[in-house]
């Protein structure tokens, strides 16, 4: 089992020509990503060579759906073309859209978001500013390297791409069911919440880890949705506890104000919602690893 993501998701690649979409490419399809097309108007009708593997490019996301049965997309487009590329692939009714894009303005996030919304979420939007996510074993949606850990009994989500990474590289001898990198841009798609409930639905998820950074109140409102609606175990790790107040560290959502989205008040929500909270990352790997194997 798995979340949002598993061995039967068509992938296709919006801005796969590109640089980074190329580069991006190949590292999925190593990693047994099913990949069934790309998505450039410029270049439709075309084919990539992935070490051996043909690509076919499409002229837009209605084409290459209808053409592969695509479900999900990975969007490498620049920032400015970010928001039409979204819009796009909500039309074309695909189920899941990975924005590894950064740097796109807020304003553009937020129409995209409410365009989804307003079209029935039937379109989850994972990002923007994210890593992907990852069902280890099954598919890689992003850029999360694929060979830092297994499959396994955790469930994670994280706004910090690197994070992500050193809390998989760190419990790679348990393996995860799913990491879900959501971003830390002030609006984003998917949420901690949104991941919390699928993996308290996953049954082959046993344990769930949640990485949080300052500012904003997602931590908070995680908690509470933690304490009323969760029954696995969670362990968490909020970033930013040497931050100095007042001042905006790294992801353009971490902006601290009073009491209100430093470490210290998340790390208390959670901990009144019965999250084990480490202080570090490596403390946090140890208290999952106690909860799950002693």
């Amino acid at each position: 089992m798995a979340i949002f993501l598993n061995k039967e998701s068509k992938v296709i690649v919006q801005g796969m020509t590109g640089s980074e979409g190329q580069k991006h490419t190949k590292r999925m399809l190593a990693s047994g990503t099913n990949i069934v097309g790309g998505v450039n108007p410029r270049k439709a009708g075309t084919t990539v060579d992935f070490d051996g593997a043909q690509v076919p490019v499409f002229g837009g996301v209605k084409e290459a759906v209808e053409a592969t049965g695509a479900d999900t997309t990975v969007i490498f487009v620049p920032p400015k073309f970010a928001k039409d590329a979204v819009v796009e692939a909500v039309d074309a009714g695909i189920g899941l859209a990975v924005v590894i894009t950064e740097g796109i303005a807020v304003h553009d996030t937020a129409y995209f978001w409410d365009y989804a919304s307003q079209k029935g979420n039937v379109t989850r939007i994972v990002g923007p500013n994210c890593p992907g996510l990852i069902t280890p074993g099954q598919s890689n949606a992003g850029i999360i390297p694929a060979d830092i850990t297994k499959p396994g009994r955790i469930g994670l989500v994280s706004k910090s791409g690197t994070l992500t990474y050193q809390m998989m590289y760190e419990l790679r001898d348990i393996g995860f069911s799913t990491c879900v990198g959501i971003g830390g841009d002030p609006v984003i798609g998917t949420t901690h919440i949104d991941a919390l409930r699928a993996f308290e639905a996953d049954p082959d998820t046993d344990l769930i880890v949640m990485i949080g950074e300052i500012g904003g109140d997602a931590e908070e409102r995680a908690a509470d949705f933690i304490k009323a609606n969760v029954s696995k175990p969670v362990v968490g790790y909020v970033a930013g506890f040497t931050a100095p107040e007042g001042k905006t560290m790294g992801h353009a959502g971490a902006i601290v104000s009073g009491s209100s989205g430093t470490a210290q008040a998340k790390k208390e929500a959670l901990e009144a919602a019965n999250v084990k909270v480490g202080k570090t990352p490596s403390e946090t790997a140890r208290l999952a690893r106690e909860l799950l194997v002693g």
